[in-house]
């Protein structure tokens, strides 16, 4: 019998490997508890699925630099901490696998592939969507969301994204020239694409636009940077529009209390939202 859990750990671990995946025994527990609370969602259309998936993580730590582990990329999974972009990931990959009626761990692990490297390859530290306009632009590339920003009004935004390669030294990862010189060449292509945000005076007037469900990326002023935040969209009983996100201030994935166009206010480097909305139709 003690032979028999070897091979079948041994066999998991080799399938881990081949996968390139980082996940631990609890996290695929909360995995199974997870799926099958999920599983009970009725919702009358897939931004109200998006908004309750996302509600399921009320409360869960924010964690930041969750996916900066070991000496190699891999595809992390962790639902006991969550900085803003993997409680973004996560709500996505969980969402696909209700759209397609999916129950298993496999299906999960392909679909946050997916939703968080370039054209859903996993290829080494390079290949994940750091940047989180380029994470929009090509997941919508994949029919999974459609950038909205400009049919709502935004303005195109002429910066360069360049806070990696300015910042190296911030990025453990890019200690490496090869990671290095392959993110230059990322941003070097990020400058040829055109970037749009609603000035945060005019979200109010359009709030009633956004839908629940809807992905929301904070734009900011800093030098090199096109996002500083994400979260995902949802009309409160107020009648107004919140954010529903992994907040590092508050420290767990939490419903603003404010108005998200008066939760802005307060950001200092803040300039405005771009609104991505999930289509999930790939796969």
């Amino acid at each position: 019998m003690r032979n028999r859990f070897f091979v079948l750990f041994l066999i998991l671990a080799i399938y881990a490997n081949a996968q390139q995946i980082t996940c631990s025994p609890e996290d695929k527990s909360l995995f199974e508890v997870k799926i099958s609370g999920l599983e009970k969602i009725k919702a009358p259309s897939l931004g109200d699925t998006i908004a309750l998936v996302g509600q399921s993580f009320l409360g869960t730590p924010y964690v930041e630099k969750t996916l900066e582990v070991g000496d190699k990329e891999t595809l992390v999974v962790n639902f006991s901490g969550l900085d803003c972009t993997t409680f973004v990931e996560n709500v996505m990959a969980f969402s696909l696998m209700l759209e397609k009626q999916q129950k298993d761990f496999e299906n999960f692990t392909n679909n946050l592939k997916t939703v968080r490297y370039r054209n859903g390859n996993l290829n080494g530290y390079p290949s994940r969507l750091h940047y989180f306009t380029e994470w929009i632009r090509n997941n919508e590339k994949k029919g999974l969301l459609k950038d909205i920003t400009a049919e709502l009004g935004g303005v195109e935004l002429e910066k360069s994204i360049d806070f990696m390669g300015t910042h190296r030294n911030l990025y453990p990862f890019l200690a490496s020239d090869e990671n290095f010189e392959a993110m230059l060449a990322v941003e070097k292509e990020l400058a040829k694409e055109k970037l749009h945000y609603l000035p945060q005076e005019q979200i109010e007037s359009k709030e009633q636009l956004i839908k629940s469900g809807d992905i929301i990326a904070l734009a900011t002023s800093i030098k090199g940077l096109d996002v500083t935040h994400t979260g995902i969209a949802i009309h409160q009983p107020d009648g107004r529009l919140h954010l529903l996100h992994a907040s590092s201030k508050n420290g767990e994935v939490e419903i603003s209390e404010l108005p998200l166009a008066d939760y802005l206010k307060n950001i200092k480097s803040n300039i405005g939202i771009i609104v991505a909305r999930p289509t999930l139709l790939s796969l």
